[in-house]
């Protein structure tokens, strides 16, 4: 039974910051993007920001551009300076300062590039950045350098030497579109992209990576719904950090996705002071399905520049990941992992569930503590082999 207005923790968020002539021209896409807060005046109407949250904005012109639609920006609470939502879009003068283990490209993407705009770190599936250009921009972004138009870098995709390159690699079989946000394009170029790769034998399946449901829900139309149906196998991964994101419009737009036959997976960023804790995790992971959602990913933030106000321990999200296992559904607990820094990939990390191996059995620790001794397989011994063989003759004749 999908849920309703009524449920609750689904709320419907119209305007609230925007004056009442807003209310017209709330559910179209393209006023939500044309009214993004992007600049300090803009945020100053709407609330009394910090000496911290003042100095922050005017260092993001510098280094990564800052930009909320009204959508999201009406999540914000404005009392609380420490809301979890303001956290993530609204910078912080702790973004100016790197710390000696941060880098400009974690993830060693660069490095992976044969082509510009298409990384090839894995045997059978690339990274493909189609724009650097979101709906709104996530403090902690991993691509900061090259994403919103102020970083230090400019994303220069090839278009027509990445199409060639993956027509000739026959080993890759999916394609992850990303950025930037691909869902900030038309229709009909999206269309043509997913097309082009429709055209090449060797692809299976192509998965988009947006952040378009939660920032902007507005978009995800019947009628994009209806161009992304027709290139099955497509999957789409969201990226949704709190509840408090999962508003009755957002929880409208993923069933759309949904009932067009899109498989939805979420990814999220461990973050201080937004969703490093067991009780908001599980909300989070609890509205997600209820949205259709399984909570796929949880990453550990990347080692990107400016972020060390927003990462916690290693040890923290161990300790989520142990808080949520047999606590709740296994569909609700998402992978925790962290970006092998240079690009070592995606490496799992769970909580220390054996407690010691020998010859031939395992000790396992559960989720309550208990401890259980797990056998290894023992081999039939040859003599029942022939026992049983002449008892299955016998019978049969």
């Amino acid at each position: 039974m999908r849920p309703t207005d009524s449920d609750p923790g689904f709320i419907s968020h119209a305007p609230g910051y925007w004056p009442d002539e807003a209310m017209g021209h709330w559910s179209d896409y393209k006023w939500q993007l044309r009214h993004r807060v992007d600049s300090l005046a803009e945020l100053e109407k709407h609330l009394d920001l910090t000496d911290v949250e003042r100095a922050g904005v005017l260092l993001a012109g510098h280094k990564l551009a800052m930009s909320i639609t009204p959508h999201f920006f009406n999540l914000i609470d404005r009392k609380d300076p420490d809301c979890p939502i303001r956290r993530q879009v609204i910078p912080r003068i702790e973004e100016g300062w790197n710390a000696p283990e941060e880098v400009a490209d974690p993830c060693g993407e660069d490095s992976h590039m044969p082509v510009p705009g298409l990384v090839h770190r894995y045997p059978d599936r690339v990274l493909f950045l189609v724009t650097d250009r979101c709906a709104s921009y996530c403090r902690y972004c991993t691509r900061s350098r090259v994403v919103s138009g102020v970083g230090e870098q400019h994303l220069e995709t090839q278009w027509e030497a990445a199409f060639r390159y993956l027509e000739q690699t026959p080993q890759v079989r999916d394609v992850l579109l990303s950025g930037g946000d691909p869902l900030l394009f038309s229709d009909e170029r999206l269309d043509r992209i997913l097309t082009r790769l429709r055209a090449i034998p060797h692809i299976q399946f192509v998965r988009i990576g947006s952040r378009i449901p939660i920032f902007l829900p507005q978009r995800v139309t019947p009628e994009l719904c209806a161009m992304l149906k027709k290139h099955h196998p497509l999957f789409i991964s969201i990226h949704s950090n709190h509840p408090r994101e999962l508003t009755s419009e957002v929880r409208d737009a993923l069933g759309r996705l949904a009932d067009a036959g899109i498989p939805l997976g979420n990814q999220s960023v461990l973050l201080r002071g937004v969703n490093d804790s067991v009780e908001i995790q599980q909300a989070l992971v609890h509205k997600l399905l209820m949205c259709r959602v399984r909570p796929y990913y949880l990453y550990q933030c990347d080692l990107i520049h400016g972020s060390s106000h927003l990462r916690t321990s290693v040890a923290e999200g161990v300790a989520i990941i142990e808080g949520l296992r047999g606590h709740t559904t296994g569909y609700a607990v998402p992978q925790f992992v962290i970006d092998g820094p240079g690009g070592g990939g995606k490496i799992p990390i769970n909580p220390n569930y054996i407690v010691e191996t020998a010859t031939g059995r395992v000790t396992l620790r559960n989720f309550e503590g208990n401890i259980f001794d797990y056998p290894d397989p023992t081999p039939m011994p040859a003599a029942e082999m022939e026992r049983l063989h002449r008892e299955v003759t016998a019978h049969a004749g």
